[in-house]
């Protein structure tokens, strides 16, 4: 590990309290048995402003608190020793070693496999940690497995005649399971199961299961779907008592119901979704007042009047955490009746809703608002497709009120972007599919005006429904709340994007943090059309923090919002529901809800969102193999969208699909991975291979199973997309 620097490098940009943080908890734990005050820990830092001199002091209380501190004397700070021990989770790598990432530890410390002492990818682990050599990677040993990641794992199976093993095909899985011939519940050779593990002896090298449920053979492609969500333990079917409870659930609105709403049914209102959505949750109404001010709506489902806490149905909803979006498929968070029919806002059908209603001037200056319970009926149901050709000069049905809606939308996204909001928009990848799932061709789906003029309405409420319950008011305490945060990045990693992307004549500030929004914006412009495009918008992302839900408000990033959550699609979203039970409570005078509680839903519904992630992206990469099935031999141009000690991965500018052409493939010299840099170099010729680059390259092999495309540098310029002879 190189030690910090006493000098600061020149550039290097003005510490924030995250990065104080991993510094400070450095100095105090490399030094265990000294005392520290602020200003001999400013002076190891180079720290010379008095700012930033009174936020060392702010987070060294805040370790204190932590346990990771303690206050000898008066401003006197001495790291806490816990007998060398950590806790973390596990990073698998794929030959079976592994990195455990602790918020204790500011290098990733490794554990070899025989120190791993059965312990698997995401487990969250006790480690023990061995005597650091200098300036080498901390290592350790796993003593305990506090929280296993998964109970249940797919592969292949694979019967002898005496025995059988499912073959496993995560990444992260480098274990085989032994299944005994007497828990095969009915699975035949070559079936593609989902298996538990039921026990792991200490001196076993791989662990014993059975068989819990058989998915069908190979290459069907709804079995392949449902290997996908069950490797991330995600259900593809509801319950039959689930869907029996739904269906109990009445769809007609009573009288009483309307008369507890404000009504907007006689108010124009309107819904913009995909062509092919089912589950409208937000629709937006528009009426001129007669100061000349505009009214704008943003109307939400009401599920949490049709899905009551504690019930079976919410459970189910809590247990899913959110819908999951597979290339050719919708695993919803709610069952159909609910999704689709009676919480969907419908054209010409009364609708309950949740709504934040705003009156704007034409400036998009918010001078009063109200949200509360709601009754609507929409006049129409749009696609995003219809919304842009009005936008750009088609006619249609409200034009006048969509162009002025999408006015509104862009003034508001301006003043955001004035603030510091950061403006990622990613090109999704698409595929136009047969009725057998077989994917024919791909396409790319930009964010457009039209989507963008729903974005930025549905950001104003969720802004305005968090303030209105996270801003501290006279003499009352903040109530316990559900915030999507996004912390600010870390500065080492902004340091290394910098440096990173100075190779490609570009550049971005890092003297605050609107300075470092504004110049990633104006990157993230310039790169547009550009071969490293996706490589520095994806290096960008990765610069970044994630945004997670947390009952502790820190502030949304990205956005630039001080107070953010999620209220506008309690369908898809369980953090939703929570936050309209809450904000529906509060509004009554309700009592704050338990905070710890909240806390631990926050975790289980960010955990469920990144898991939803991973399995869709899992889709897009096995429709990507499968699309090249039959693509082999054929060359394509292609940019070096990543660099590993193994290889390099290339992503083809066509087809935007990745493939990795091994450094073992590389045959014109012995090439090796040079980590600090970031490329790889031969040995004796020097040539270098880095991010970015563009090459022509040739499919050479695909594997399905491990949802993998091989590819071959090719020297020759070649026609794109034809076969080589």
């Amino acid at each position: 590990m190189a030690k910090h620097k006493k000098k600061k490098e020149k550039g290097l940009p003005a510490y924030n309290s995250k990065t104080l943080h991993t510094f400070l908890l450095k100095i105090l734990r490399d030094d265990p048995t000294k005392l520290f005050n602020y200003k001999q820990l400013a002076t190891k830092l180079d720290i010379k402003d008095s700012g930033t001199k009174t936020l060392i002091s702010k987070v060294l209380y805040e370790m204190v608190e932590e346990g990771k501190l303690e206050e000898v004397y008066t401003g006197k700070f001495k790291f806490v020793s816990a007998g060398a021990f950590i806790t973390g989770i596990v990073d698998m790598t794929k030959r079976g070693a592994a990195f455990i990432v602790s918020d204790d530890m500011k290098d990733d410390v490794f554990i070899s496999q025989p120190n791993l002492n059965h312990a698997l990818h995401g487990d969250e682990v006790k480690v023990y940690l061995y005597a650091q050599r200098k300036n080498k990677q901390p290592e350790g040993e796993v003593v305990e497995i506090i929280k296993a990641a998964k109970s249940t794992f797919v592969g292949i199976l694979e019967i002898s005649r005496n025995f059988a093993f499912l073959l496993t095909e995560g990444k992260n899985m480098p274990y085989d399971i032994f299944i005994p011939m007497g828990k095969l519940n009915g699975a035949e050779n070559g079936d593609k199961a989902i298996c538990k593990i039921t026990e792991w002896p200490k001196d076993a090298k791989n662990p014993i299961g059975e068989i819990v449920e058989v998915l069908g053979k190979p290459g069907n492609n709804d079995v392949e779907m449902h290997a996908i969500l069950a490797e991330f333990e995600l259900p593809f079917k509801f319950p039959e008592s689930i869907n029996a409870e739904a269906e109990k659930i009445p769809a007609e609105i009573t009288e009483t119901e309307i008369k507890n709403r404000r009504d907007f049914r006689d108010i124009l209102t309107i819904t913009i979704d995909p062509e092919d959505a089912k589950d409208f949750d937000d629709a937006l109404s528009f009426r001129k007042l007669d100061n000349g001010n505009y009214e704008i709506g943003v109307h939400i489902a009401d599920v949490s009047h049709y899905v009551t806490q504690s019930t079976i149905l919410d459970e189910e909803a809590f247990s899913r955490g959110t819908s999951v979006y597979l290339v050719d498929r919708v695993v919803p968070m709610l069952p159909e009746r609910l999704s689709n029919n009676i919480c969907s806002l419908r054209p010409n059908e009364d609708k309950l809703t949740f709504s934040a209603v705003f009156e704007m001037d034409e400036n998009a200056d918010i001078l009063n608002q109200w949200i509360g319970k709601t009754i609507i009926n929409s006049n129409r149901r749009f696609s995003y497709d219809e919304v842009q050709t009005m936008i750009e000069g088609a006619d249609g049905d409200f034009k006048e009120e969509i162009l002025l809606f999408n006015g509104l939308a862009q003034k508001l996204r301006g003043y955001r972007y004035k603030r510091g909001s950061i403006s990622f928009d990613k090109i999704e990848v698409k595929f136009h599919i047969d009725e057998n799932g077989k994917p024919l061709d791909v396409y790319f789906k930009e964010s457009k005006e039209s989507h963008k003029l729903i974005e930025e309405f549905m950001l104003l409420a969720n802004k305005k429904v968090a303030e209105l319950i996270g801003k501290p008011k006279a003499n009352e305490l903040v109530k316990t709340f559900v915030y999507r945060v996004h912390d600010e990045p870390d500065l080492e990693k902004l340091n290394v994007f910098s440096n990173f992307i100075k190779r490609y004549g570009y550049q971005i500030s890092l003297k605050s943090n609107k300075e470092i929004a504004s110049s990633i914006n104006s990157l993230l412009e310039s790169v547009k059309g550009k071969a490293e495009q996706d490589v520095i918008e994806n290096l960008a992302i990765r610069s970044m923090a994630k945004a997670v839900y947390d009952v502790k408000n820190i502030g949304h990033y990205g956005l630039a919002f001080e107070y953010y959550t999620h209220f506008t699609s309690p369908i898809r979203r369980y953090p939703d529901l929570m936050v309209h039970r809450l904000l529906y409570s509060y509004l009554n005078n309700g009592k704050s809800a338990n905070n710890s509680e909240y806390a631990k839903y926050c975790k289980h519904s960010s955990n469920m969102e990144n898991k939803a992630a991973q399995a869709e992206r899992a889709s897009i990469k096995y429709k990507q193999v499968e699309f090249m099935q039959d693509k082999l031999g054929h060359i394509f141009d292609g940019v070096v969208s990543g660099i590993t000690e193994w290889g390099m991965y290339v992503e083809i500018i066509e087809t935007r699909v990745e493939g990795m052409i091994s450094l073992k493939d590389l045959d014109d010299d012995y090439y090796t991975f040079d980590e600090k840099n970031f490329y790889i170099i031969g040995k004796k010729k020097k040539k270098k291979f880095q991010l970015g680059d563009k090459l022509k390259v040739q499919i050479i092999r695909t594997n399905l199973a491990k949802k993998q495309i091989d590819m071959m540098l090719v020297e020759e310029k070649m026609e794109v997309g034809k076969k080589k002879k």
